[in-house]
């Protein structure tokens, strides 16, 4: 990707951000499993960073989404990932439906206050029986007259603690799984709706995941994001740049794993000389670094396609899949270097050991990116109809 001066003065800002808003409290928001999410959303609001690529008519700068990326990948930068992550379902989970296919009222009661940062979104798809299987959801919102009653719950949903809407996906008829489905925006303090305990979770530990239950909720029909039964496929489109956000952001993450193992092995000395020396480790080191370039290579190149309006599905899935498992092997690797002080809880390496684990469960888990690879690639086996 060729870079701009716009998106380097893009990137200096999420970083001077991170560095003076975010990282000098990680390690008390680590332990207080939440941060001040409304006071941080409204100063990234306030620098336009809630709405990177939305419309300029509600707030947002609509730039495309290679700006969208750079400030994603800087976000990686932050000392404890539960924060980006939560960033993420702000800017590339629960709004990018709203702002591609929802009304104009929609967008002013919900959309323009998610850029500003008054109002905190969260992403309602995962159930206790349907997390990776979306089409296996039952939350349903029955038709009633103008409304719809919903009725059902959402199992680990981050911000819902804190947020003030919810783009719930939810069953609005009888027809097939693909077609039965739709994306309704609703507020969270609408009588029915309540949330349980915040989970104590394994990493992610400094943004606030709970269940959501939905018990006769009745929400009007003009929430509901474009045609009724459209919400599987707005849904997908949806996972597409989350997965291309999540990528990005594991990025600097990772690199900042390898740039502080190779500093503690300089100063750390074993039979008269620095670990680093062991060609074991620095030529490990050199592996990782280049198995994060081809990461960003990819994910640089997905983004590119998403730009020029292409169908990106198989390769940001393969971004999402080795994101996800280059996370984990670059993790693992660093903190045994770092030896018994890599198996403290506090230490930076052994947080990104627990934080990068979530990004090959969430938003659609290892597994299921292979499958679209497959399919994609035409070796998927068709389900068998028949017996034998």
């Amino acid at each position: 990707m060729q870079f701009t001066e716009e998106h380097q003065a893009l990137r200096k800002t999420v970083r001077d951000f991170v560095e003076k808003e975010i990282n000098p409290n990680c390690d008390e928001w680590e332990r207080d499993g939440r941060y001040p999410i409304h006071e941080v959303f409204k100063k990234l609001g306030d620098l336009g960073l809630l709405g990177i690529q939305k419309p300029e008519e509600f707030g947002g700068m609509g730039l495309d989404y290679s700006y969208n990326l750079v400030a994603a990948e800087e976000f990686g930068i932050a000392a404890a990932g539960g924060v980006p992550l939560s960033i993420g379902v702000q800017t590339d989970m629960c709004t990018p439906a709203l702002a591609r296919f929802g009304s104009n009222e929609q967008k002013e009661e919900f959309l323009r206050p998610a850029i500003t940062g008054e109002k905190v979104g969260c992403i309602g798809v995962s159930e206790v029986g349907a997390g990776s299987d979306v089409a296996g959801l039952k939350t349903n919102a029955k038709s009633d007259g103008d409304d719809y009653i919903i009725n059902g719950h959402k199992m680990w949903i981050t911000n819902a603690p804190s947020a003030d809407f919810i783009c719930l996906l939810a069953n609005t008829s009888d027809d097939k799984p693909h077609k039965n489905k739709s994306l309704i925006i609703v507020p969270m303090d609408t009588p029915g709706i309540s949330v349980a305990p915040h989970l104590d979770k394994l990493g992610m530990r400094s943004s606030e995941t709970a269940q959501v239950f939905f018990d006769d909720v009745r929400v009007p029909k003009r929430n509901r994001i474009g045609a009724e039964g459209t919400g599987f496929m707005m849904q997908m489109l949806q996972f597409q740049e989350e997965r291309l956000w999540g990528a990005a952001n594991v990025i600097k993450a990772l690199e900042g794993c390898v740039t502080r193992t190779i500093e503690y092995c300089r100063e750390r000395e074993t039979f008269g000389q620095p670990l680093i020396n062991n060609q074991a480790i620095h030529f490990r080191m050199a592996e990782l670094q280049t198995e994060i370039e081809a990461l960003r290579a990819l994910t640089y190149q997905a983004c590119e396609l998403h730009v020029a309006q292409k169908d990106v599905t198989q390769l940001a899935s393969m971004a999402k899949l080795k994101a996800g498992r280059l996370g984990r092997e670059v993790t693992d690797a660093c903190l045994q270097y770092w030896g018994g002080n890599g198996y403290m809880w506090d230490n930076p390496v052994s947080r990104a050991y627990r934080d990068v684990r979530l990004v090959s469960v969430g938003g659609g888990a290892d597994e299921i990116m292979l499958g679209i690879i497959c399919k994609l690639m035409g070796t998927l086996p068709g389900k068998d109809k028949g017996g034998a």
